[in-house]
Protein backbone atom coordinates (compact mmCIF):
# COMPACT_ATOMS: atom_id res chain seq x y z
CA UNK A 1 0.00 0.00 0.00
CA UNK A 2 1.13 3.45 -0.66
CA UNK A 3 0.60 6.75 1.07
CA UNK A 4 0.19 10.29 -0.89
CA UNK A 5 0.94 13.17 0.40
CA UNK A 6 -1.18 16.08 -0.96
CA UNK A 7 2.20 18.30 -2.63
CA UNK A 8 2.57 14.99 -4.44
CA UNK A 9 -1.44 14.86 -5.66
CA UNK A 10 -1.61 18.54 -6.75
CA UNK A 11 1.90 17.52 -8.60
CA UNK A 12 0.31 14.74 -10.77
CA UNK A 13 -3.01 16.02 -11.49
CA UNK A 14 -3.80 19.53 -12.68
CA UNK A 15 -7.15 21.74 -13.46
CA UNK A 16 -6.38 20.89 -17.45
CA UNK A 17 -8.14 18.94 -20.69
CA UNK A 18 -6.95 15.91 -19.15
CA UNK A 19 -8.01 15.44 -16.30
CA UNK A 20 -11.62 17.29 -17.69
CA UNK A 21 -11.44 14.53 -20.22
CA UNK A 22 -11.11 11.79 -17.06
CA UNK A 23 -14.50 13.43 -15.58
CA UNK A 24 -16.34 13.03 -18.47
CA UNK A 25 -15.58 9.95 -18.93
CA UNK A 26 -16.88 9.01 -15.87
CA UNK A 27 -19.99 10.99 -15.86
CA UNK A 28 -20.85 9.01 -19.49
CA UNK A 29 -20.52 5.76 -17.47
CA UNK A 30 -22.80 6.83 -15.25
CA UNK A 31 -25.29 7.37 -18.23
CA UNK A 32 -24.67 4.07 -19.36
CA UNK A 33 -25.20 2.39 -16.01
CA UNK A 34 -21.59 0.99 -16.06
CA UNK A 35 -21.44 2.56 -12.01
CA UNK A 36 -22.70 1.15 -8.96
CA UNK A 37 -22.75 4.07 -6.92
CA UNK A 38 -25.02 4.14 -3.65
CA UNK A 39 -26.37 7.14 -1.82
CA UNK A 40 -24.19 9.46 -0.31
CA UNK A 41 -23.23 9.03 3.75
CA UNK A 42 -23.69 12.67 4.61
CA UNK A 43 -23.50 14.28 8.49
CA UNK A 44 -24.13 17.46 9.49
CA UNK A 45 -21.81 19.45 12.38
CA UNK A 46 -24.73 22.10 12.67
CA UNK A 47 -23.11 23.19 16.29
CA UNK A 48 -19.71 24.17 14.12
CA UNK A 49 -21.68 24.99 10.89
CA UNK A 50 -19.85 21.86 9.57
CA UNK A 51 -20.94 18.46 7.91
CA UNK A 52 -19.03 15.26 6.47
CA UNK A 53 -19.67 13.40 3.52
CA UNK A 54 -18.64 9.66 2.17
CA UNK A 55 -18.71 9.37 -1.31
CA UNK A 56 -18.25 6.35 -3.17
CA UNK A 57 -18.44 4.52 -6.91
CA UNK A 58 -17.39 1.37 -8.59
CA UNK A 59 -16.67 1.71 -12.72
CA UNK A 60 -17.56 -1.33 -14.21
CA UNK A 61 -13.73 -1.98 -15.99
CA UNK A 62 -11.85 0.15 -13.90
CA UNK A 63 -8.90 -1.94 -11.33
CA UNK A 64 -9.59 0.69 -8.25
CA UNK A 65 -12.73 2.42 -6.71
CA UNK A 66 -12.60 4.73 -4.05
CA UNK A 67 -13.94 5.98 -0.82
CA UNK A 68 -14.05 9.36 -0.22
CA UNK A 69 -14.45 11.00 3.42
CA UNK A 70 -14.91 14.69 2.93
CA UNK A 71 -15.46 17.28 5.72
CA UNK A 72 -16.95 20.67 5.30
CA UNK A 73 -16.69 23.12 7.98
CA UNK A 74 -17.39 26.82 6.49
CA UNK A 75 -16.13 29.06 9.31
CA UNK A 76 -12.69 27.44 9.73
CA UNK A 77 -11.56 30.72 7.48
CA UNK A 78 -11.71 32.22 10.35
CA UNK A 79 -9.72 30.33 11.70
CA UNK A 80 -6.96 30.57 9.44
CA UNK A 81 -7.90 27.47 8.11
CA UNK A 82 -9.49 25.43 4.99
CA UNK A 83 -13.01 24.97 4.57
CA UNK A 84 -12.27 21.36 3.13
CA UNK A 85 -10.58 18.84 3.95
CA UNK A 86 -10.59 14.65 3.36
CA UNK A 87 -9.03 11.82 2.03
CA UNK A 88 -9.65 8.91 -0.05
CA UNK A 89 -9.00 5.37 0.28
CA UNK A 90 -8.11 3.11 -2.90
CA UNK A 91 -9.54 0.01 -3.19
CA UNK A 92 -8.44 -2.77 -5.80
CA UNK A 93 -11.63 -3.76 -7.72
CA UNK A 94 -10.31 -7.46 -7.49
CA UNK A 95 -9.54 -8.23 -4.10
CA UNK A 96 -11.41 -5.55 -2.45
CA UNK A 97 -7.59 -4.75 -0.68
CA UNK A 98 -6.36 -1.10 -0.39
CA UNK A 99 -3.73 -0.20 -2.37
CA UNK A 100 -3.53 3.41 -1.77
CA UNK A 101 -4.41 6.09 0.70
CA UNK A 102 -5.07 9.64 -0.95
CA UNK A 103 -4.15 12.07 1.48
CA UNK A 104 -5.54 14.71 -0.55
CA UNK A 105 -6.74 17.12 2.21
CA UNK A 106 -9.74 18.27 -0.36
CA UNK A 107 -7.59 19.05 -3.03
CA UNK A 108 -9.42 16.37 -5.25
CA UNK A 109 -12.22 17.36 -4.64
CA UNK A 110 -12.01 20.83 -5.21
CA UNK A 111 -10.54 19.59 -8.88
CA UNK A 112 -13.46 17.38 -10.06
CA UNK A 113 -15.85 19.99 -8.94
CA UNK A 114 -14.42 22.56 -10.91
CA UNK A 115 -14.31 20.04 -13.59
CA UNK A 116 -17.55 19.20 -13.43
CA UNK A 117 -18.42 23.21 -13.74
CA UNK A 118 -16.88 23.40 -16.57
CA UNK A 119 -18.58 20.09 -18.41
CA UNK A 120 -21.61 21.85 -17.19
CA UNK A 121 -20.95 24.88 -19.18
CA UNK A 122 -19.24 23.08 -21.94
CA UNK A 123 -22.97 21.33 -22.57
CA UNK A 124 -25.41 23.78 -21.61
CA UNK A 125 -23.98 27.22 -21.78
CA UNK A 126 -24.35 29.33 -24.97
CA UNK A 127 -20.94 28.75 -27.76
CA UNK A 128 -20.34 32.70 -27.31
CA UNK A 129 -20.41 34.66 -24.30
CA UNK A 130 -18.98 37.50 -22.86
CA UNK A 131 -19.50 38.09 -19.12
CA UNK A 132 -19.38 35.63 -16.23
CA UNK A 133 -20.38 36.03 -12.79
CA UNK A 134 -19.17 34.37 -9.92
CA UNK A 135 -20.93 34.29 -6.80
CA UNK A 136 -18.73 33.58 -3.66
CA UNK A 137 -15.28 34.20 -3.44
CA UNK A 138 -13.82 31.15 -2.02
CA UNK A 139 -11.72 28.12 -3.38
CA UNK A 140 -14.33 26.90 -5.68
CA UNK A 141 -14.93 30.47 -6.66
CA UNK A 142 -11.07 30.56 -7.96
CA UNK A 143 -11.24 27.21 -9.29
CA UNK A 144 -14.98 27.28 -11.50
CA UNK A 145 -13.80 30.33 -13.03
CA UNK A 146 -10.13 29.07 -14.02
CA UNK A 147 -12.29 25.77 -15.43
CA UNK A 148 -14.41 27.46 -17.23
CA UNK A 149 -10.97 28.91 -19.19
CA UNK A 150 -10.83 25.52 -20.73
CA UNK A 151 -14.28 25.40 -22.09
CA UNK A 152 -15.02 28.94 -22.80
CA UNK A 153 -13.68 32.18 -24.23
CA UNK A 154 -14.69 35.21 -21.83
CA UNK A 155 -14.00 39.04 -21.78
CA UNK A 156 -15.01 39.98 -17.82
CA UNK A 157 -15.92 38.39 -15.03
CA UNK A 158 -17.69 39.62 -12.22
CA UNK A 159 -17.77 38.92 -8.36
CA UNK A 160 -20.11 39.02 -5.45
CA UNK A 161 -19.11 38.32 -1.99
CA UNK A 162 -21.01 38.31 0.99
CA UNK A 163 -17.75 39.58 2.71
CA UNK A 164 -16.95 42.61 0.35
CA UNK A 165 -12.99 42.24 1.35
CA UNK A 166 -13.08 38.74 0.07
CA UNK A 167 -14.37 39.95 -3.30
CA UNK A 168 -11.26 42.51 -3.81
CA UNK A 169 -8.77 39.84 -3.07
CA UNK A 170 -10.57 38.04 -5.66
CA UNK A 171 -10.45 40.48 -7.67
CA UNK A 172 -6.73 41.33 -7.16
CA UNK A 173 -5.73 37.31 -7.47
CA UNK A 174 -7.99 36.54 -10.57
CA UNK A 175 -7.29 39.62 -12.45
CA UNK A 176 -3.60 38.26 -13.02
CA UNK A 177 -5.07 34.67 -13.15
CA UNK A 178 -7.53 34.57 -15.64
CA UNK A 179 -5.66 37.72 -17.57
CA UNK A 180 -9.15 39.70 -18.22
CA UNK A 181 -10.79 42.37 -16.50
CA UNK A 182 -12.54 41.19 -12.66
CA UNK A 183 -15.75 43.82 -11.44
CA UNK A 184 -16.84 43.49 -7.89
CA UNK A 185 -20.59 43.92 -7.98
CA UNK A 186 -22.11 45.02 -4.52
CA UNK A 187 -25.80 43.86 -5.56
CA UNK A 188 -26.32 40.42 -6.61
CA UNK A 189 -29.16 41.31 -9.38
CA UNK A 190 -26.75 43.55 -11.23
CA UNK A 191 -24.00 40.77 -11.15
CA UNK A 192 -27.07 38.49 -12.79
CA UNK A 193 -28.87 40.62 -14.81
CA UNK A 194 -25.56 41.09 -16.63
CA UNK A 195 -23.83 38.23 -16.64
CA UNK A 196 -24.07 35.58 -19.53
CA UNK A 197 -23.01 32.51 -17.38
CA UNK A 198 -23.10 32.35 -13.65
CA UNK A 199 -21.17 29.85 -11.10
CA UNK A 200 -23.01 29.88 -7.36
CA UNK A 201 -20.36 28.78 -4.96
CA UNK A 202 -21.50 28.90 -1.34
CA UNK A 203 -22.95 27.25 1.00
CA UNK A 204 -25.49 29.59 1.77
CA UNK A 205 -29.08 28.36 3.36
CA UNK A 206 -31.08 31.26 1.59
CA UNK A 207 -32.00 31.67 -2.26
CA UNK A 208 -29.34 34.30 -3.44
CA UNK A 209 -31.03 34.69 -7.30
CA UNK A 210 -34.07 35.32 -8.05
CA UNK A 211 -36.06 34.33 -10.87
CA UNK A 212 -36.92 37.69 -12.25
CA UNK A 213 -33.20 38.61 -12.81
CA UNK A 214 -32.29 36.06 -15.26
CA UNK A 215 -32.15 37.03 -18.76
CA UNK A 216 -32.39 34.86 -21.60
CA UNK A 217 -29.58 32.99 -22.95
CA UNK A 218 -28.38 32.90 -19.40
CA UNK A 219 -26.15 29.13 -18.11
CA UNK A 220 -26.31 28.96 -14.71
CA UNK A 221 -24.25 26.65 -12.48
CA UNK A 222 -24.87 25.72 -8.90
CA UNK A 223 -22.53 23.94 -7.33
CA UNK A 224 -23.21 24.81 -3.52
CA UNK A 225 -26.44 23.47 -2.28
CA UNK A 226 -24.94 19.58 -1.55
CA UNK A 227 -27.17 19.21 1.42
CA UNK A 228 -30.76 19.44 2.50
CA UNK A 229 -30.33 22.92 4.03
CA UNK A 230 -28.24 24.61 1.51
CA UNK A 231 -30.21 26.67 -1.57
CA UNK A 232 -29.05 29.26 -3.88
CA UNK A 233 -31.45 29.43 -6.18
CA UNK A 234 -35.35 29.93 -5.74
CA UNK A 235 -38.10 27.68 -6.93
CA UNK A 236 -39.22 29.81 -9.46
CA UNK A 237 -35.79 29.78 -11.21
CA UNK A 238 -36.22 26.25 -11.76
CA UNK A 239 -39.90 26.73 -13.17
CA UNK A 240 -38.42 29.37 -15.42
CA UNK A 241 -35.74 27.45 -16.57
CA UNK A 242 -36.12 25.80 -20.26
CA UNK A 243 -33.22 22.91 -19.07
CA UNK A 244 -32.94 22.09 -15.72
CA UNK A 245 -29.84 19.50 -15.40
CA UNK A 246 -28.00 17.59 -12.48
CA UNK A 247 -25.35 15.76 -11.73
CA UNK A 248 -27.45 12.95 -10.36
CA UNK A 249 -31.38 13.42 -10.08
CA UNK A 250 -32.12 11.25 -7.11
CA UNK A 251 -29.28 13.56 -5.37
CA UNK A 252 -30.75 16.52 -6.52
CA UNK A 253 -34.45 15.78 -5.27
CA UNK A 254 -32.86 14.67 -1.61
CA UNK A 255 -29.67 17.24 -1.42
CA UNK A 256 -30.07 20.16 -4.36
CA UNK A 257 -31.81 22.77 -5.90
CA UNK A 258 -34.49 19.89 -7.14
CA UNK A 259 -35.22 19.06 -3.31
CA UNK A 260 -36.61 22.72 -2.60
CA UNK A 261 -38.41 23.12 -5.76
CA UNK A 262 -40.21 20.02 -5.19
CA UNK A 263 -40.81 21.46 -1.70
CA UNK A 264 -42.78 24.39 -3.08
CA UNK A 265 -44.82 22.47 -5.45
CA UNK A 266 -42.48 23.15 -8.48
CA UNK A 267 -41.43 20.62 -11.06
CA UNK A 268 -38.78 21.89 -13.57
CA UNK A 269 -40.27 21.56 -17.58
CA UNK A 270 -37.50 18.99 -18.09
CA UNK A 271 -34.98 17.51 -15.94
CA UNK A 272 -31.89 15.39 -17.38
CA UNK A 273 -28.56 14.30 -15.53
CA UNK A 274 -25.30 15.91 -17.25
CA UNK A 275 -23.81 12.49 -18.29
CA UNK A 276 -26.48 11.91 -20.52
CA UNK A 277 -26.30 15.25 -21.86
CA UNK A 278 -22.73 14.53 -22.58
CA UNK A 279 -23.41 11.34 -24.31
CA UNK A 280 -26.09 12.50 -26.28
CA UNK A 281 -28.87 10.53 -24.92
CA UNK A 282 -30.88 13.95 -23.30
CA UNK A 283 -30.82 16.95 -24.76
CA UNK A 284 -29.52 20.37 -23.63
CA UNK A 285 -29.63 23.81 -24.56
CA UNK A 286 -32.27 23.92 -27.51
CA UNK A 287 -31.87 27.20 -28.56
CA UNK A 288 -30.09 30.84 -28.07
CA UNK A 289 -32.46 32.26 -25.40
CA UNK A 290 -32.53 28.93 -23.52
CA UNK A 291 -32.27 29.86 -20.36
CA UNK A 292 -30.07 26.49 -18.85
CA UNK A 293 -29.34 25.37 -15.37
CA UNK A 294 -27.18 22.94 -13.79
CA UNK A 295 -27.06 21.39 -10.00
CA UNK A 296 -24.35 19.87 -8.94
CA UNK A 297 -24.12 18.07 -5.90
CA UNK A 298 -20.77 16.02 -6.33
CA UNK A 299 -21.22 12.57 -7.25
CA UNK A 300 -19.31 9.16 -6.06
CA UNK A 301 -18.30 8.65 -9.45
CA UNK A 302 -16.49 11.68 -10.02
CA UNK A 303 -14.35 10.54 -6.82
CA UNK A 304 -13.37 7.47 -8.44
CA UNK A 305 -12.70 8.83 -11.61
CA UNK A 306 -10.05 11.47 -10.15
CA UNK A 307 -8.47 9.19 -7.33
CA UNK A 308 -8.04 6.27 -10.06
CA UNK A 309 -6.41 9.08 -12.53
CA UNK A 310 -4.30 10.75 -9.54
CA UNK A 311 -2.93 6.83 -8.40
CA UNK A 312 -1.89 6.50 -11.64
CA UNK A 313 -0.13 9.69 -12.60
CA UNK A 314 1.57 10.04 -9.17
CA UNK A 315 2.86 5.97 -9.52
CA UNK A 316 4.39 6.85 -12.76
CA UNK A 317 6.00 10.10 -11.51
CA UNK A 318 7.66 7.80 -8.90
CA UNK A 319 5.90 9.47 -5.68
CA UNK A 320 4.38 7.61 -2.76
CA UNK A 321 5.36 6.24 0.06
CA UNK A 322 5.68 2.80 0.91
CA UNK A 323 4.00 1.49 4.03
CA UNK A 324 4.76 -2.46 5.07
CA UNK A 325 0.85 -4.04 5.82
Amino acid sequence: MKIFSRAELEHAVKLDTVALGVIRNGFVALAEDRVVMPPILSMDVAENNGEVDVKTAYIEGVPQFAIKVSPGFFDNPKLGLPSLNGLMILFSSQTGLIEALLLDKGYLTEIRTALAGALAAENLANPEIKTVGIIGAGAQARLQAQALKLVRKFEHLQVWSIVPEEAEDYRNEMETVLGVPVTVQTERNTLVETSDLIVTTTPSREPLIEADWVRPGTHITAMGSDQAEKNEHTPELLKKADCFVCDRISQSETLGELHHAKDAGITPETIAELGSVISGKSSGRQSEADITICDLTGTGVQDTAIAVYAFEQATKLNFGKIIEE
